[in-house]
């Protein structure tokens, strides 16, 4: 569970470029995380000084799966968009595996540091001093715990949020054993433990959330989800500012399967984060 599946890219900027010329100008980047692995993405430059919005995909995905969402939002907005693949996943991942969220959250803001040293021609800094995270799952958690640690996160768009890695590493078993028992969970959860050496963390995302004073948020979640609905909706109830949190939770498709929605579901969906993100982080600009 821990070496998650890959395939092939959905479509990459390439081919993306016969739909639109943004495609072109999507170029493939390299970073250092943390701990000294590589991180990888691609990069959608938008207007000096603008926000900049990073999307995290699920685990078993990877970034294609957001880079028709991504190049929407430079579109409507021009913003700089930053596509990472979170570890263990996309084509020749140099790392191999995955820690279900807590690597995934310190890679986040490894992330966030390599748009800080970005430039424009003339060397001005690229991106403004708002930013926002969308993330689905595992890159949902992983944006959580990154924004509670980074105040320069305005704005988290969260799609399909498990409680802690243990609820994903649940959801992983079933969905690719297609068995849901507390034994089997047990088991992979020593497993997990063991595979880390006792590094295999657990922290619970309320607490993550409880901590994010004067955020805006958008909480997505529906029946695709499966149980990850019930663990969205609670968390709405974590965060300390109850007003400033956006929640629908009964949405006909979400991040969770978005590729596999029609066209219309598909246009409401990232509408409807589009919207949010161009509303929320201009908003943010217009403070003193």
């Amino acid at each position: 569970m821990a070496q998650p599946p890959r395939h092939p890219y959905l479509v990459t900027p390439e081919r993306f470029s016969r739909l639109s010329d943004r495609g072109v100008k999507v170029t493939d980047e390299k970073w250092a995380n943390p701990d000294g692995t590589e991180a990888r993405g691609w990069l959608l430059r938008g207007a000096e000084g603008s926000p900049a919005v990073v999307f995290l995909h699920r685990y078993g995905a990877d970034r294609s799966w957001l880079l028709n969402l991504g190049v929407k939002l430079n579109e409507a907005t021009n913003y700089t968009i930053l596509w990472p693949d979170l570890r263990g996943h996309g084509e020749g991942a140099s790392v191999k595996w995955t820690s279900f969220g807590t690597r995934e959250a310190e890679d986040t803001t490894a992330a966030l540091n390599y748009l800080g040293t970005l430039k424009n021609a003339q060397g001005r800094p690229l991106v403004g001093d708002r930013i926002g995270i969308y993330g689905v799952e595992m890159g949902g958690y992983a944006a959580l715990l990154a924004a509670s640690r980074d105040t320069g996160v305005r704005v988290l768009a969260l799609d399909s949020i498990p409680a802690a890695p243990d609820e994903l590493l649940r959801t992983v078993v079933k969905e690719r054993t297609g068995f849901d028992n507390g034994l089997l969970h047990l088991l992979a959860r020593g497993g997990a433990r063991l595979y880390f050496l006792g590094k295999y963390q657990n922290a619970n995302a309320c607490a993550a959330a409880s901590g994010l004073n004067d955020r805006r948020v958008l909480l997505l979640a529906g029946s695709d989800a499966l149980a990850l609905r019930d663990s969205t909706i609670a968390l709405a109830k974590c965060f300390p500012d109850p007003a400033s949190v956006e929640v629908h939770t009964d949405l006909p498709i979400t991040g969770f399967t978005l590729p596999s929605g029609t066209g219309q579901q598909s246009e409401a969906y990232d509408r409807r984060v589009i919207e949010f993100f161009d509303k929320s982080l201009r908003v943010e600009k217009q403070k003193p």
